[in-house]
């Protein structure tokens, strides 16, 4: 069984900063890529930013230059810093990563997810 467990989500004023963290646990062999997703009211999700296992990173433009994806392979877990937030920043963020576990093949597994509000 593998958990996927954000946090640091909240809210913030325009301008502001939020680190989100990602831990994954559970009989983990090995963890390829992890990938921030959001999901704000009415849309579809989107993928943020990805991270590879060697450090490779992919960025949506919408947040080039103002977010920072990070990973900590000893811990098993991946960062998003979040600068110059914007109210369209506003959604839930979910974690993903392809995992391997146990005896079983790589798979894809998500976080709960954890709600960022940027407001004055």
């Amino acid at each position: 069984q593998v958990q996927l467990v954000e946090s640091g989500g909240g809210l913030v004023q325009p301008g502001g900063s939020l680190r989100l963290s990602c831990a994954a646990s559970g009989s983990i062999v090995s963890i390829y890529g992890m990938n921030w997703y959001r999901q704000a009211p009415g849309k579809q999700r989107e993928l943020v930013v990805g991270i590879s296992s060697s450090g490779s990173t992919n960025y949506a433009d919408f947040v080039l230059g103002r977010f920072t994806i990070s990973r900590d392979n000893a811990k098993n877990t991946v960062y998003l810093q979040m600068n110059s937030l914007k109210p369209e920043d506003t959604a839930v963020y979910y974690c993903n990563a392809l995992i391997s576990a146990g005896l079983f093949l790589p798979q894809n597994y998500w976080g709960q997810g954890t709600q960022v509000t940027v407001s004055s």
